[in-house]
């Protein structure tokens, strides 16, 4: 296991890296599909792109833009009606984000989550103030896996790419990273594959946020 002790900020992925959404982001794609299109459709292909902005992961399921439109408009209902029943906070995370403060790194947010998606999220475990920037897919022109949001996120904290490590549990997020020059850590615990996040080549790979702790601190 690496060390990123004399990084100064780090930036973190939202679903599958801080907040363990899985169970949300299936149910809600599930029963899209299921009322738009009358039909089911393996998990395994619901979940592929997790991870890129919704409105990206859509297009999978259709190539009419009302219907994508339709989809789009069922799933963030029903997301935002189940939301804090179905929502939970990786172990550790709230600790991790102490310590680091503690410790005096800039912090942030990058996710393709759309800002006050992403913000009800936080906010769900008080961690709306804990961050010095959120940056959701309708903040950047460009979304993971290019580096845009990840290089704004390093420009707002007023930081090297080199000088902030960014965290993902995404081939989308490791892409991103290393397109913009951070160094990257590969959360094992989220929702992609181990061998998915290898091939990527993290310079650092965690299986859990113990193993992030004490590569950051």
């Amino acid at each position: 296991m690496g060390s990123f002790s004399d990084a100064r900020g780090v930036l973190f992925d939202l679903d599958g890296t801080l907040l363990d959404t899985q169970r949300l982001i299936l149910v809600s794609f599930r029963h899209a599909v299921e009322t738009v299109l009358g039909r089911s459709i393996p998990d395994e292909l619901l979940m592929a792109k997790v991870g890129q902005p919704l409105t990206v992961q859509m297009w999978d399921f259709t190539d009419d833009q009302e219907v994508h439109d339709e989809l789009l408009a069922v799933y963030r209902d029903y997301n935002a009606r189940v939301h804090d029943d179905l929502i939970r906070i990786f172990p550790g995370v709230p600790e991790l984000i102490a310590d680091l403060r503690g410790r005096g790194l800039s912090l942030g947010v990058v996710t393709s989550k759309r800002h006050e998606a992403a913000l009800r999220g936080l906010a769900t475990f008080g961690l709306d103030g804990a961050f010095d920037l959120l940056i959701g897919s309708d903040d950047c022109a460009t979304h993971k896996p290019d580096p845009g949001p990840v290089l704004q996120g390093c420009g707002l904290l007023g930081l090297r790419p080199g000088e902030c490590v960014y965290v993902g549990d995404s081939p989308f997020d490791l892409q991103a990273g290393h397109g913009a020059g951070c160094p990257t850590a590969a959360a094992l615990w989220g929702m992609f594959p181990e061998e998915v996040l290898l091939a990527e080549e993290p310079e650092v790979v965690c299986r859990d946020v113990g193993e992030l702790r004490r590569c950051l601190l």
